[in-house]
Parts: structure tokens; C-alpha cells; sequence
């Protein structure tokens, strides 16, 4: 047995075959997204940032979509009928032959645990020379732990099958276990399913293991919060809430400002550099990177995009996936950028749109300016040099390109390119009709 927890063999193996009713959804409980993350995706990464062998993903309903939401991440095994924790666990036994001195229970849909806790759960089993090491709740939960008079975990009982005293214990058995693999395979060859549900229930495991001597340590959480699991769509923004807090909690410690954290939506991919500030009522998702000192004003919509140091960013900005801005670009209010690079210092400071577009170094755009790069078949790129300057209410009409230096006169449409240094206008000659309304008001023409 190995000494310290870093030592340890720990194989994970996550339950993630439930049907997931109570979502009242046609996809799988599991693949419904937390903070741009799919629930199951949120224990695969416990896993792979604790053990080096690979997490065993036991799946049921839909299952091809879950494993090609995990693809890459897991190996996976079915369970093909829903008999029970217990069954789930035993459909994994051969995909975890190889593991060495302990297995990790988790499951799809508890994404708040923390690393630290399944860390201290392996302290635990190491240091204490225990067989079995639970995470138990400080609430209660849909199975409770039954302690013997020596204060020791004697066993799980479900509330279904709990007597009057026993459904009073206010210590929640979370379900999370880590156990050696010889104590687990024999102590599930033993269980049945004599009970209500007629299922066989993992929590068995542990009365079987204190009926045989084997020594039970119980870890109990600070908070329940950490063990959230999500059953309704309720109860999935409630977690979302939380992991959405812990990202911002995360991101303020490494130097990010962010004014109001419970009114700002990040993704957990998000990245955001130090002394970047972040006003209230931002969506920040996908992978985007923002870089460091960036001013992120309110109600900006950023999505899978990457911006330079420096860079300013609305009020009411909307930047779509595909969208990369240099050192210093300024972004403002009601402006629409996608799939489009913009160099250094570029600036659309209101009202326009940028679409599929290159953009040279310290060009800009004036209000109402847009880039037209859909011709009702495909899209069509706009390329922009250096310096150039697009005047308010220019339509550019991809594909098109405007050379370094190039102006665009107000309220002109541009279908052909531009040449170096050049003014363009195309638009229609003014016209002035004198006396014409006072003629109007008199009836005549």
C-alpha cells in the first residue's frame, strides 16, 4: 500500500447512466451545460487532474451523445438497464482491471465537488490505512450515515428504507466513495437487491464493509453546496450559479476586477488577464482569452473570441465567435464583430458591424458602418488595410478591399476595391427642390 496520497493508484470511475426524468428533457441529464460546460465534463476533469489513468464513463440513455461530448477524455462502458449504483459500478468492473490501490466513485450529475476534498479522501485512505473512505454532507440527503455508539460509520441507509429514528440523521451520504478494488468487487458480489426499489445499491458496500471489520473513515464537508446533485432544471441553475461565483472567485485572486460577480456569466474555459476590469450584466463564453489590462464595460456579449491587452469593449458590445482583436482596439456601444481579425488599435466606436472581415492597424469605422458579407449563398470577406478610415453609414460589400491609407466618404457603398491612399465616394448627387413643401402645404406639386 502506498504511503501518502500522491503515491496512490486512484482509478475513477463516474456513474452517468440515469435517465433523468425529472429534467422533463429529450436529452441526457448529463449534457445539460453548467457555465458552458457539460454537467458529466465537470467530474471527468476531477479525474484527470488526479489520477494519470484514464476515467471510466459508465453510460445508459443517449449514450453515442454523451461520448462524443467526452470524446477524447474518457472511456466509457454501458449500462444497458438501470438497475442500481451498484450494477452501474459492477458494469465497470473489467474496464478498471488495472486498478492498483483505489477506485474513485463520482457521478455525471454532482458537478461542485472540489479537488481539494477528493485530495484529503486520499490523505485519508493512505495515511489512516483505511479500507473505504466516503464523503458524507452536512445535510441531509437521500441516503443518510448510520454511526455506530463509538461515533464510526456503521452503514448507508436509503430514506426509503430508513425507520422513523434513522430519518432523522441530519448526515448525508453523498454517494462518493473511494475504496480499495478488492474490498469493492467482493463487497458487490455480496449485496443484493432486497429493498424497496428493488435495485442494488452502492451504499451497501459500506455496511458490508464494517460487518467484516474493514475500517470506514468518513470525510464530511463543509459545505453541502460542494455536493449538489441536479435533478430539475431548478437545480441546475442553482449549480450554475455556484460554479459561475467559484470562476469569478478564481479570476479575481489571479488580479481580474470584476464589479459584480453575481451579475457577471463566465464560462469555466474563460481566461482574463490581470487588471482587466469587468462591469455587471457580461456574457463571457466559450474559450474566449481576454488579455491583461482590458475594460470590459457593461452588457457586452463576447463568445469563443480572443483580445488583445488593452483593449476596450463596449457598453452593449457583441463580439461572435471567430473574432480576434489586437493590443488596444476599442469596441463600442451596439457594435457586432464576427469571425474577423482586427489588428492593433483598430477602433468601431458605435452602431456598426464587422463580419468576416481583416483589419489593418490603427483603422477605424465610423457610426453605422458595416461590412455586407452575405450575398444570400455564401459568405464573402472584406479586407482592410492600414490606417484606413470607413465613414458613417459605408456599406462595404464583400468581397472587397480597401488598401493602407484608403477613406470612405460617409454614407457611400462600396463594391469595387479602393486604392492606396484614396478618398471614395459612391453615393447619390444631392438634390435640392426649393419651395417644395411650402407648394405642398398649398396643394400644389
Amino acid at each position: 500500500m502506498a504511503t501518502t496520497a500522491d503515491q496512490l493508484g486512484i482509478s475513477v470511475v463516474i456513474l452517468a447512466a440515469g435517465q433523468g426524468t425529472r429534467m422533463k428533457s429529450r436529452r441526457s441529464k448529463v449534457l445539460h451545460e453548467i457555465a458552458g460546460r457539460p454537467m458529466v465534463g465537470f467530474p471527468v476533469a476531477l479525474a484527470r487532474e488526479l489520477s494519470a489513468s484514464e476515467p471510466v464513463v459508465v453510460v445508459g440513455r443517449d449514450a453515442e451523445d454523451v461520448q462524443a461530448a467526452l470524446a477524447g477524455q474518457a472511456k466509457f462502458v454501458l449500462q444497458a438497464e438501470q438497475n442500481g449504483t451498484g450494477h452501474a459500478v459492477l458494469c465497470a468492473q473489467d474496464a478498471l482491471a488495472d486498478a492498483r490501490d483505489a477506485i474513485l466513485i463520482l457521478y455525471g450529475d454532482t458537478p461542485l465537488l472540489r479537488l481539494e476534498s477528493l485530495r484529503r479522501m486520499a490523505e485519508m485512505l493512505a495515511a489512516d490505512d483505511a479500507d473505504l473512505v466516503m464523503l458524507t454532507s452536512p445535510e441531509p440527503l437521500p441516503g443518510v450515515v448510520v454511526r455506530g455508539a463509538d461515533g464510526r460509520v456503521s452503514r448507508i441507509v436509503e430514506l426509503t428504507d430508513a425507520t422513523p429514528e434513522e430519518a432523522e440523521i441530519r448526515e448525508g451520504n453523498t454517494g462518493v466513495y473511494l475504496v480499495k478494488p478488492e474490498l469493492l468487487w467482493k463487497a458487490l458480489a455480496q449485496v443484493d437487491d432486497r429493498n424497496e426499489q428493488g435495485e442494488i445499491y452502492l451504499t451497501d458496500v459500506v455496511g458490508y464493509a464494517t460487518s467484516q471489520g474493514h475500517r470506514v473513515e468518513a470525510l464530511k464537508l463543509d459545505s453541502a453546496e460542494d455536493c449538489l446533485g441536479v435533478n430539475t432544471r431548478a437545480e441546475l441553475a442553482a449549480a450554475a450559479v455556484v460554479a459561475r461565483r467559484r470562476k469569478c472567485e478564481a479570476l479575481m485572486a489571479e488580479g481580474v476586477s470584476i464589479v459584480d460577480p453575481a451579475n457577471t456569466y463566465l464560462d469555466m474555459d474563460v481566461t482574463i488577464g490581470r487588471d482587466t476590469l469587468v462591469e455587471p450584466g457580461c456574457v463571457i463564453t466559450g474559450a474566449t482569452v481576454i488579455g491583461e489590462g482590458c475594460h470590459i464595460k457593461p452588457h457586452c456579449t463576447i463568445e469563443d473570441s480572443r483580445l488583445g491587452d488593452e483593449t476596450v469593449i463596449g457598453p452593449s458590445a457583441h463580439l461572435r465567435p471567430g473574432t480576434e482583436l489586437g493590443r488596444g482596439c476599442r469596441i463600442g456601444n451596439f457594435v457586432e464583430v464576427k469571425n474577423s481579425k482586427l489588428a492593433d488599435g483598430v477602433k468601431a466606436d458605435h452602431l456598426a458591424y464587422v463580419g468576416d472581415a481583416d483589419v489593418g492597424e490603427g483603422s477605424s469605422f465610423g457610426c453605422g458602418a458595416i461590412t455586407v458579407n452575405y450575398d444570400w449563398d455564401q459568405k464573402h470577406r472584406t479586407t482592410v488595410g492600414r490606417d484606413v478610415k470607413v465613414g458613417c453609414n459605408a456599406n462595404l460589400v464583400a468581397p472587397v478591399t480597401l488598401a493602407d491609407g484608403a477613406v470612405v466618404a460617409a454614407g457611400s457603398t462600396i463594391t469595387t476595391s479602393v486604392p492606396e491612399q484614396s478618398l471614395a465616394v459612391a453615393r447619390a448627387k444631392q438634390r435640392n427642390i426649393e419651395g417644395w413643401r411650402t407648394r405642398r402645404r398649398e396643394g400644389g406639386k
